[in-house]
């Protein structure tokens, strides 16, 4: 199991991440992105906000490609459309530049790495 952590900015605009927050609630999601994710070899995935800040943590299995997803994400119809309806609510931190997207987070500590210290 890998785990895969990221980060990303919403717009500060209480509406927009009304709105984010809203598309990401049980029901509203498109099933169609949620087994796209799924195909990929995500296990899970889990995204949390504090303010205008989103993490994102990925358990990915071992069938997990980056290059694999985003090709059948850019073939995938309904993975398109709902990265454009959520583009308009996110904003790149700034690590990632003013193109990026979810950037990837480093690891800085693992409780289990001090384990008998």
């Amino acid at each position: 199991m890998t785990r895969i952590c990221l980060a990303l900015d919403l717009v500060d605009d209480a509406a927009l991440i009304a709105e984010y927050e809203r598309w990401h609630r049980v029901g509203n999601t498109d099933p169609a992105v949620t087994q796209s994710i799924r195909d990929a070899g995500i296990d899970n995935m889990e995204i949390y906000r504090a303010g205008t800040r989103l993490f994102m943590i990925i358990d990915a299995n071992e069938r997990y490609s980056p290059e694999a997803k985003a090709q059948a994400d850019a073939a995938n119809p309904a993975v398109v459309a709902w990265v454009a309806k959520m583009r308009r609510m996110q904003q790149p931190i700034p690590a990632a530049g003013p193109e990026g997207s979810w950037h990837p987070m480093d690891r800085i500590f693992r409780l289990t790495d001090h384990e008998g210290r």
